[in-house]
């Protein structure tokens, strides 16, 4: 379905700004970061410090499998795997090895869309009240201006970590998309940018409407099938399926600890599955403006427009390139000039990033199957360095690392101070049958307490197959562990006491990240 001229009109005045905004910062970036001239020969140069450096962050326990692939003018130049697919075990990872590449599904749903766009299906100016009128954002005004733009933009308003909790406890992504009208907006409507999750993913579900197939029948048919992407899919039991597929790594206490991720929930923010010799034919296709093996499969136009900035997202905190955000792509202007890419990570064991030079052609995409590491970022800031300036530049995966490790470390430590130990003379609870019942609210739905042997127990979720087992901290107070990937942080769990000394209520730290944590007892 497509926009009337009028609104075709104001979607021109709406981003005109934007893009002379865009214009602007090109202008003013210094020389050396336009500059973005590279030679076949120097490419080649730089692939031996690649290989190297990648055998060496294995080879030193930094992540168990790690697979790399760089594309220049439209060849794949290189192509390799190293170590392990899981921890323990002999297989090697090899190019064809199936990683699952967590958010940088993002850009590959936004090049599936913008076939779509292509085809005249969809625009990206498409209201997803057009499109799929069941969709409800909390407010009218946004709800009915939605477009597919504003969510792989992420600046619908809709709060970045909306629907994560949900998926946690196991509701899948109809219901979750549904739930997600309950949640207030978290900025006023395309003024921040807030990464969302379950927002791009009603992005990309609309956008496939006009089909009347499905999101994952429709990434086949328009991407992975015309680029012969033969291993890669949105669908997890196809991962699963894969004789030679990567396995996601913690390291727990000095050792690596095998993790699962089933996120087809949010398949397409997160549920791609591939490798590097398949995602090397999609870095052809954006690098050669739409065209694969010669020939259009999208149109340029329509391609392009993934790649236009449309909000700005700072700096990056390591390189301090100007960073922006365009249509589930980053944008960054930085020391080597134009980028587009993104990286992506699961907490229980992943890791991925894509890096393009448009302007030079050249591509770079790494796949690890650990976290925290920023091995990728690292390893591909060092092979730039050798590309563009022909010689080692500094050492990126220190810094790179640092701020994965940042990225939890601060938020754990800060559950685990407050939660290090109970007061020195603790409030007893009160006995197990006045916590003991039925509670729910609309956004998490029910949640069931059991007593046994004095242990409590909360479980959510559909068939109450999530359980959290309580710990008594003081009187009404509770924590538990529910992250099996961080099992020594801790989460608090209150009961609100009525007057007859019974709960009235249960907020749960874990699900009240968008302030729809807590939960009233229903009629017992």
């Amino acid at each position: 379905m497509t926009q009337s001229p009028q609104s075709d009109r104001a979607s021109v005045r709406r981003w005109r700004p934007l893009r002379l905004a865009t214009w602007l910062v090109v202008l003013i970036m210094p020389a050396t970061a336009m500059a973005q001239t590279v030679t076949r020969a120097q490419v080649m140069a730089a692939l031996p410090a690649l290989d190297a450096t990648a055998k060496q962050q294995v080879a030193n326990g930094a992540v168990p499998g790690l697979a790399i692939a760089v594309v220049f003018d439209d060849q794949v130049v290189f192509s390799k795997g190293y170590g392990l697919r899981q921890a323990g075990k002999p297989d090697a990872v090899t190019p064809d090895t199936v990683f699952q590449i967590a958010s940088m599904s993002k850009p590959v749903s936004s090049t599936i869309v913008a076939a779509l766009v292509s085809k005249g299906l969809v625009s990206w100016d498409s209201r997803i009240a057009d499109i799929d009128p069941s969709f409800r954002l909390h407010d009218a005004y946004p709800t009915a201006e939605l477009t597919v733009r504003d969510l792989f933009v992420h600046r619908s308003g809709l709060p970045g970590v909306a629907g994560n909790e949900l998926e946690d406890i196991g509701y899948d992504r109809g219901e979750i998309l549904h739930r997600l009208a309950l949640v207030p907006a978290s900025s006023s409507f395309r003024a921040v940018y807030s990464y969302s999750n379950f927002g791009l993913t009603e992005g990309a579900v609309a956008a496939a409407k006009p089909t009347s197939k499905s999101w994952e029948q429709v990434a086949d048919d328009f991407l992975y099938r015309p680029l012969a992407m033969a291993s890669t899919s949105s669908r997890y039991a196809d991962f699963v399926r894969r004789g030679n597929r990567a396995s996601l790594h913690v390291k727990i206490d000095g050792k690596w600890v095998v993790l699962q991720r089933q996120p087809d929930a949010q398949a397409p923010a997160g549920g791609v599955s591939s490798s590097v010799r398949d995602l090397a034919q999609w870095l052809r296709l954006e690098l050669a403006d739409g065209k694969f093996n010669g020939k259009p499969l999208i149109a340029a136009k329509a391609l392009a427009e993934t790649h236009e900035p449309q909000i700005g997202r700072g700096t990056n905190p390591v390189t301090g390139a100007a960073a922006f955000y365009a249509l589930g792509w980053n944008v960054e202007f930085g020391r080597h000039g134009l980028t587009w890419g993104h990286a992506g990570a699961f907490s229980v064991g992943a890791r991925s990033l894509v890096t393009l030079y448009p302007k030079a052609k050249l591509g770079i995409v790494l796949l690890a199957n650990t976290f925290p590491t920023g091995v990728p970022e690292g390893i591909a800031d060092e092979f730039a360095d050798q590309a563009f300036d022909g010689k080692p530049g500094k050492d990126w995966i220190t810094p790179w690392n640092e701020a994965y490790s940042g990225l939890l470390g601060a938020a754990a430590k800060q559950a685990k101070a407050r939660y290090a130990a109970p007061p020195a003379t603790p409030t007893p609870a009160l006995v197990d049958a006045a916590y003991v019942g039925h509670y729910a609210n609309a956004y998490i739905g029910e949640a069931t307490v059991s007593a046994r042997n004095h242990v409590l127990t909360v479980r959510l979720g559909p068939g109450g197959k999530r359980i959290y087992t309580l710990r008594h901290f003081d009187r009404d107070a509770y924590i538990c562990f529910p992250d099996p990937e961080s099992p020594d942080v801790p989460a608090g769990v209150n009961f609100t006491i009525g007057p007859d000394g019974k709960a009235t209520a249960i907020t749960i730290d874990q699900l009240n990240d968008v302030g729809l944590g807590t939960l009233q007892r229903e009629n017992d």
